[in-house]
C-alpha cells in the first residue's frame, strides 16, 4: 500500500514526455505541477528563439533602400523581438489552450481542473520547445529561412513559409498525438473525442499558418 501511494505521488518529468508521456500524464492528474516546468519550457523557448535570431541576417528582410546602418538597426530590432516572443509565447500558449480545453471538457462533463489542464499543456509544450531548438541549430548551421522548419515537409521540398506543407512538421504532429493522449488520460475524455479535439486544433493551426502570410 505504501509503495502504491509513493508511485501515485511521484512528480511528473518534463523530459519524460519524450519517452513515457502516458506515465507523465497519469502523474500530472495526481500531482499537477506548474511553475518549475513552465519556467524550464520558457527558458527552452527563449534559447531556441535566440538561436534562430542570431542565425538571421539582413538579407532575410525586404529592406528596400535602407542604408547599411539602418538595415543593421532593423536586424537588431528583429532579433530582440524574436527573443521577447520566445519569453512570452509559452505562458500565452498554455493559458489560451487551457481555457479552451477547460470549456470543452466542462461541456463534455469532465471533472478535470484548470490546474491539471494547465500542467498538462505546459508539459506538452516541451515537445515544441525541443523542436524549435533542433530546427534553430540546423538553420544556424546550414542557413535557410527561419520561418520554415527543416523538420517540415516544406523544409524537405524547399517551399516558402506560406506553403501548406510548412504545417506538416514532425514536432507539430508529435505534439498533436501527445495532446490526444493527454486529453484522454488527464481530462478523462473518450479516445474518440480526445483525438477529434487534437486533430481539429491541428487543422486550425494549418489554416492560421496559411492566412498569416497574407495578412
Amino acid at each position: 500500500m505504501e509503495t502504491e501511494q509513493t508511485v501515485k505521488q511521484e512528480k511528473p518529468s518534463l523530459f519524460g514526455m519524450i519517452w513515457s508521456p502516458s506515465e507523465q500524464f497519469d502523474r500530472i492528474k495526481q500531482t499537477p505541477k506548474i511553475w518549475v516546468p513552465l519556467l524550464l519550457v520558457t527558458l527552452l523557448f527563449t534559447a531556441g528563439m535566440a538561436l534562430l535570431a542570431f542565425s538571421m541576417d539582413a538579407s532575410y528582410f525586404e529592406l528596400g533602400d535602407l542604408t547599411e546602418e539602418e538595415a543593421g538597426l532593423f536586424l537588431i530590432i528583429g532579433m530582440i523581438t524574436m527573443i521577447i516572443v520566445g519569453v512570452f509565447t509559452p505562458i500565452f500558449t498554455v493559458l489560451i489552450s487551457t481555457v479552451i480545453y477547460l470549456l470543452i471538457c466542462k461541456i463534455a462533463s469532465s471533472d478535470v481542473t484548470f490546474k491539471q489542464l494547465f500542467s498538462m499543456n505546459t508539459y506538452i509544450l516541451v515537445i515544441s520547445a525541443i523542436g524549435l531548438i533542433i530546427n534553430s541549430i540546423i538553420t544556424a548551421l546550414i542557413g535557410g529561412n527561419p520561418d520554415v522548419f527543416i523538420t517540415s515537409v516544406a523544409g524537405l521540398l524547399n517551399a516558402g513559409p506560406g506553403s501548406v506543407w510548412n504545417s506538416f512538421e514532425v514536432f507539430a504532429i508529435w505534439q498533436t498525438i501527445i495532446t490526444a493522449i493527454g486529453l484522454h488520460r488527464v481530462a478523462g475524455l473518450s479516445k474518440g473525442l480526445a483525438w477529434t479535439i487534437a486533430v481539429i486544433f491541428f487543422v486550425l493551426g494549418i489554416i492560421i499558418n496559411l492566412v498569416m502570410p497574407a495578412v
